[in-house]
């Protein structure tokens, strides 16, 4: 392939095709699916997509300059729309007029530098998506899918986990990169919940509280967080059934949509 890679786009890219197939599989890409992907790279991946399902594929790429090879790679596909931009800079509005409205699965190999922020515009655009499979570094999906008491769990772990179900599919060594990577990665899929809590937002503003300062308990980082006497947070934590000498990693999700709802009643949030 002749193409210069570009550190700025984080770019590294899949070409085994056993391993491609088996990201489209833990994906659950059916026959009629409909499919975002982002990063299409050199169509690798897309081209996986594209032979699971017959629905419409939209693969957003943010380097203009693989639009020959992706035309070369992917010109039999007729099910397959090439958008060049960038996802965090595309409106949801347009991303649903691509399916006509219709739901869709997310599948991504994304840069490990702007993993995050795009998991959340995505989860936080309302847009109806059905699951989403992604490639990322491996510290961060061990993070994602920790568990409570563990030294991973963390504010990204209790509010990815409002959204739907999530589980790690596979690692995948750095040699399976072109380039290669200084890191292994994981992939990682989280099935939506499409009854998931409206008050999210609110969830969100307490765990961020909550774990701001990791090493206080989550009385302190109330107190610090919501300017409230210790006496006032430790009667709501009461209420709550929570321990005030607890630490953020101690609590589950359930312990912060309860302690949600509770500062919600009391106008602290």
């Amino acid at each position: 392939m002749d193409f210069k890679f570009k550190k700025k786009y984080g770019q590294n890219f899949l070409t085994d095709t056993n391993l491609l197939r088996a990201i489209v599989g833990d994906a659950g890409v059916q026959e009629n699916d409909n499919v975002l992907e982002i990063g299409a790279g050199a169509g690798a991946l897309t081209e996986q997509i594209a032979l699971a399902t017959s629905g419409k594929v939209v693969s957003i790429e943010i380097d203009r300059e693989l639009e020959p090879i992706l035309k070369k790679n992917l010109s039999k596909y007729s099910n397959v729309e090439i958008v060049f931009g960038d996802i965090l800079r595309i409106a949801p509005s347009e991303i649903a007029a691509k399916f006509e409205g219709k739901p869709f699965r997310v599948v991504a190999n994304l840069p490990y530098y702007i993993s995050t922020p795009i998991i959340f515009y995505l989860i936080e655009s309302a847009l109806p998506i059905t699951s989403i499979t992604v490639m990322l570094q491996k510290e961060l999906a061990d993070r994602i899918c920790a568990v409570p008491n563990t030294k991973d769990y963390g504010g990204i772990t209790v509010i990815l986990g409002l959204y739907g179900s999530i589980r790690k599919c596979r690692d995948v060594p750095r040699n399976m990169f072109t380039p290669q990577p200084n890191v292994d990665s994981s992939i990682l899929s989280i099935n939506i919940d499409e009854n998931h809590r409206a008050d999210i937002s609110d969830i969100s503003k307490t765990v961020k509280i909550c774990f701001a300062m990791r090493r206080k308990t989550i009385t302190n980082n109330l107190m610090h967080g919501l300017n409230q006497p210790r006496d006032r947070v430790e009667q709501v934590l009461l209420e709550c059934g929570i321990d005030a000498t607890a630490r953020a990693e101690s609590l589950d999700k359930e312990n912060y949509i309860a302690l949600t709802q509770t500062l919600k009643q009391q106008n602290l949030i």
